[in-house]
């Protein structure tokens, strides 16, 4: 999962700082809005061919472990 993990960087300058896919501008929540949306992985990467099926991936991968450090008990 590390490696799906090291597609997502921050930079404070680009995008105010969210989690963005390394190379685009596009943020991480973005593309959980849109699978959210009710498109699919098809769709996305229709509108916006720079992504890979690795970033969606990615994508999921790191929501899923955001929300496992909310919700972890110490």
């Amino acid at each position: 999962m590390s490696e799906l993990l090291d597609r997502i960087t921050i930079n404070p300058a680009v995008r105010s700082g969210k989690p963005i896919i390394c190379g685009t501008r596009i943020t991480v929540s973005d593309i959980l809005e849109y699978l959210a949306s009710g498109m699919t992985e098809e769709e996305i990467l229709a509108d916006f061919p720079n992504l890979l099926h690795e970033d969606i991936l990615a994508t999921l991968a790191f929501a899923a472990q955001r929300e496992q450090r909310l919700f972890s008990v110490p």
